[in-house]
């Protein structure tokens, strides 16, 4: 026998409960399961563990949804690259005494809400909303080494194991497939990045990362102790309701009075074992986060913009934002929100001024060339509109960029090319998609009714000849001709069948007439339909 299957009997055992045929299925997939990745020792814990994603597919997974995890959490701070060099230099501190050789990379996110969080193969983030809560060094090697403990131990790569058992399909090496306001537009890969940062950890696995985490913090140097104190400070803002953590880090790791007094357990063992001089570096954190606590102020204005301006009140927005660039100009994400209620204004071309002045300070956050495409969209400057576009499906793909890009392509004449920038945009589930999906039936319809409309002849308990046609676009179509062929003893004749109106996913039945009722033959078929005019 295998090895790899001996080595399941500990763990797993296949019964075939009163022979039925579901548990039969499910012990033979349990055995193919084996066969095909086999069990493997975690290398954090020592336990055996069933492996559906190979290390090599977890670094892979990470690399791959690093830049758009990124984009949909507000992109990288780039104000101040001495941060994020720092921020790195403890992570990388802390990840060397996690024992698993992985491409660890740590990135600082301009995000105002409070949240860090791990990909597959050691791609970490922190926000810097997180970064201003923190009190010092040892804090931050304390969040970083939970992050670290749930990229080393297979955390996440455990959760992409759950959902593919959930659907009981093995993809093997393809688990990437085919390859904030934006949230529902989200396209290709894009989609299973934003399925891993929303995804919540096990109670088990959070016990986990608090362990390991704080034992490679201690390790690096750090006091142990400041990882008690991190959990006494999320417990107390979780009791205040504090909204930012909740709609951030607490919801995927939720703090407990447990894990505090888990926490304090671990740091007498730690203590036991000599880790008692270790470092909780406050000035030198207190020397990093200077400038972006200095921007503290802004940053506040900048949050009122952003809350005024998802209530769509863009006069208050505009006064907060305003305020947050009089303390300081240099911030990126000002200029766009600004560009942003100038846009909503129809303001275009003071909308383009500031995302020029956004990009201008950084040049890797998708929003701007969207927004930026947008305005020059409305403002008739095509080629521009264009070029932005493109730009921001290569940092992160939208269905409101493909949508924007299938309507610019429409005014040009170019019809095939519209086509697949709505096929593109459709699979998004927000309004952008929505929109692309009936545009793509409009331009195909006319050409490829029946793509769109099903039609089919049979006969009724009474014998009747009858027509069923099924409209399966996304949209409401107008004007459906169905051809209907039937062979009877004078030969092949045809019948057309038609629809004023009919709803998306709407089924009708209509009757032939008497000469099809003695036919042996029949064959249907849509030859018209259209999209009404909006």
């Amino acid at each position: 026998m295998d090895s790899r299957v001996a080595n399941m009997g500990s763990h797993m055992t296949c019964t075939a409960q009163s022979g039925t045929t579901r548990s039969r299925i499910w012990c033979v997939f349990w055995v193919l399961l084996v066969f095909v990745t086999g069990c493997a020792v975690n290398p954090v814990t020592g336990q055996r563990e069933i492996t559906l994603v190979s290390t090599e597919r977890e670094i892979a997974i990470g690399r791959e949804q690093y830049g758009p995890s990124q984009q949909m959490q507000g992109g990288a701070y780039t104000t101040d690259p001495e941060l994020t060099a720092y921020v790195n230099r403890v992570g990388q501190k802390v990840a060397r005494h996690s024992g698993v050789d992985l491409p660890y990379e740590f990135v600082v996110l301009n995000h105002s809400v409070p949240n860090a969080w791990a990909l597959p193969g050691g791609k970490i983030a922190i926000n810097r909303g997180l970064l201003t809560e923190l009190k010092n060094e040892a804090e931050l090697a304390a969040v970083l080494g939970h992050e670290v403990a749930h990229a080393a131990a297979r955390h996440g790569a455990k959760r992409i194991e759950r959902g593919l058992l959930a659907q009981g399909v093995l993809l093997g090496t393809v688990v990437l497939g085919a390859g904030s306001e934006y949230g529902g537009e989200m396209l290709q890969g894009a989609q299973l990045a934003a399925g891993l940062l929303n995804q919540k950890y096990s109670r088990d696995a959070e016990r986990e990362a608090d362990f390991y985490g704080t034992r490679f913090m201690a390790q690096a140097g750090y006091d142990p102790h400041a990882a008690v104190t991190l959990q006494e400070t999320f417990v107390r803002l979780s009791g205040e309701k504090r909204t930012d953590f909740i709609q951030g880090l607490f919801a995927s790791h939720p703090p407990s009075t447990e894990r505090v007094s888990n926490n304090r357990q671990l740091v007498a063992q730690l203590r036991n074992e000599g880790f008692t001089d270790g470092v909780f570096g406050g000035p030198a954190y207190d020397t990093a986060l200077s400038q972006v606590r200095k921007a503290g102020p802004a940053f506040e204005h900048f949050d009122e913009a952003q809350a005024a301006y998802a209530k769509e009140n863009y006069a208050a927005a505009l006064t907060s934002v305003n305020k947050a660039l009089d303390v300081t100009s240099g911030e990126a994400v000002f200029h766009g929100l600004r560009g942003a209620i100038r846009y909503q204004q129809k303001r275009y071309d003071d909308a383009v001024t500031n995302f020029d002045r956004a990009v201008a300070l950084d040049d890797g956050y998708f929003v701007y060339y969207l927004q930026r495409g947008l305005s020059h969209m409305q403002a008739g400057n095509r080629s521009r509109a264009k070029t932005d576009l493109d730009l921001s499906v290569r940092l992160l793909p939208t269905s409101t960029a493909y949508n924007a890009l299938g309507r610019l392509a429409e005014q040009e004449g170019d019809a095939e090319a519209a086509k697949r920038y709505y096929a593109q945009a459709g699979q998004g589930q927000g309004a952008a998609g929505t929109a692309a999906r009936a545009s793509l039936v409009r331009l195909e319809v006319p050409s490829q009714p029946g793509k769109y409309v099903d039609a089919q002849v049979g006969r009724d308990e009474r014998g009747q000849v009858i027509v069923q046609v099924v409209n399966r676009a996304p949209v409401a179509l107008h004007n459906v001709v169905v051809q209907v062929e039937f062979v009877d003893g004078q030969g092949v004749s045809t019948q057309s069948v038609r629809m004023a109106a009919m709803a998306p996913g709407e089924r009708r039945l209509a009757a032939l007439g008497s000469r099809a009722q003695q036919a042996s033959q029949f064959r249907a078929y849509a030859v018209a339909a259209s999209v009404p005019d909006a």
